[in-house]
């Protein structure tokens, strides 16, 4: 089973920590975890994105209740899976009520699923429930395939196809392709264990992937891609236009399409480039840099992506035009230049193995944002923290803002928050 919260104790000492448990222990319903107990739109609800991250949370935890609503996310999710292997967005199961997006699909509820269903059987041994999960991940299996429209490796995400729901991002998305690469690894560890042979063609889709991001996404002054370049034109003219804009090559591109690349600084992208072992160190260096100069003072959150758009900009009318009920990526908040807890207690999780003091001063950073007042009440756990004022937006007691706490305080006191990565050496 999981590890004993006794192996976690400086972890569990901090107010911090505590609330964050407490908010988790909230979201766990007996079907699952809700992405937050406040009865607000859509979201309470069991969701598959906030109910993986939760997840990996409460395994890292190694409380047991947690762990138990993991466990029933999973299976709810499991349950109305749709015709075609699509795991859904979210579902209400009181009403049966069940999403899987909403102008387009949500390509990273299937990615998370197959992740959080990996790393709970190997955080806890349950072979009985992977096994009766086998033809719900195969069905993935399949899909996600499919999804690659042009057998070439790399997923096509629609607009408002993953957790960036409202911006502009569309194509190759690295954060999707990170993602999936983890849940590749996670299939290729999970067939082995139970059929105990490996899955060549999946093992060489994994490696095939890992080699795509690491040419495709960071471009390096007087080298190419050589054969690994996807689109050799689209790629030299991305490296140029790179090379002239704020950041240069200092960062992982947050996705390519037909019509060319993007070259806004996704910061959750660039997180798990690192957090699944595909980031080489003097990669890392370069992107832990770049961050310090966006954190705020007194606030070190990461925001979603940077620079903000602005009413001026050339990209703001495709921006302000995108969103499902209301108008929420003003400039500074949401996805455009919001600060995300989120985020940031990844970001905490990759720095604790290798730069403790940036860790634990960014985890501060996280305690202090989810102890910010909305409406009058301390320890809102805010879904996002405005740019400037520095104040708690978005919906409150948001359970992934909590999870990421969770996550940061456990991994700085040595607990794994991922079991099923590769090495950097490849897939």
């Amino acid at each position: 089973m999981a590890e004993s919260q006794d192996t976690r104790k400086e972890g569990a000492v901090t107010e911090g920590h505590a609330q964050a448990l407490a908010l988790m222990h909230r979201c766990a319903t007996a079907d699952g975890f809700l992405a937050s107990p406040t009865e607000h739109a859509n979201y309470h609800r069991v969701w598959a994105r906030d109910g993986a991250v939760l997840g990996l949370a409460a395994l890292a935890s190694g409380d047991e209740a947690l762990i138990a609503s993991l466990r029933a996310t999973l299976a709810t999710l499991a349950r109305y899976q749709g015709p075609h292997g699509e795991i859904p967005s979210n579902v209400e199961p009181t009403t049966e009520r069940v999403s899987f997006g909403g102008t387009a699909g949500r390509v990273d509820a299937n990615l998370w699923f197959v992740i959080a269903c990996g790393e709970y059987w190997a955080a806890t041994g349950d072979d009985a429930f992977i096994e009766a999960m086998l033809p719900t991940l195969e069905r993935i299996r399949f899909l996600l395939g499919a999804w690659e429209f042009n057998n070439r490796g790399l997923l096509y995400v629609p607009q408002t196809g993953d957790w960036a729901d409202e911006y502009i991002q569309s194509g190759y998305v690295l954060y999707d392709q990170l993602l999936y690469l983890q849940a590749l690894r996670t299939l290729c560890r999970i067939h082995g264990h139970v059929h105990g042979s490996t899955d060549h063609a999946l093992l060489e889709r994994a490696g095939r992937l890992y080699h795509l991001i690491r040419a495709n996404y960071w471009f390096i002054d007087g080298d190419s891609a050589g054969e690994d370049a996807y689109h050799p034109v689209l790629y030299q003219r991305g490296k140029e236009a790179a090379a002239c804009r704020e950041g240069g090559h200092r960062y992982w591109m947050p996705f390519f399409s037909p019509t060319g690349y993007g070259f806004r600084f996704d910061a959750f992208a660039n997180v798990l480039a690192s957090l699944l072992r595909v980031a080489y160190d003097d990669q890392r260096a370069a992107v832990d840099a770049f961050i310090a100069e966006l954190a705020p003072r007194g606030m070190e959150l990461l925001p979603a992506f940077h620079p903000v758009i602005s009413p001026d900009d050339s990209a703001w009318q495709e921006l302000q035009t995108n969103f499902s009920f209301e108008f929420r990526n003003h400039p500074h908040e949401y996805h455009n230049g919001g600060l995300w807890p989120l985020i940031t207690g990844f970001y905490v999780a990759d720095l604790a193995g290798r730069d403790e003091a940036a860790a634990r001063h960014h985890l501060a950073a996280l305690d202090r944002a989810n102890a910010l007042p909305m409406g009058g009440e301390p320890w809102s756990f805010p879904e996002y923290i405005h740019g400037t004022r520095l104040t708690a937006g978005g919906t409150r007691h948001q359970g992934w803002s909590a999870a990421a706490a969770v996550i940061g305080h456990c991994a700085l006191a040595g607990a794994p928050i991922l079991r099923l990565t590769g090495s950097s050496d490849d897939g």
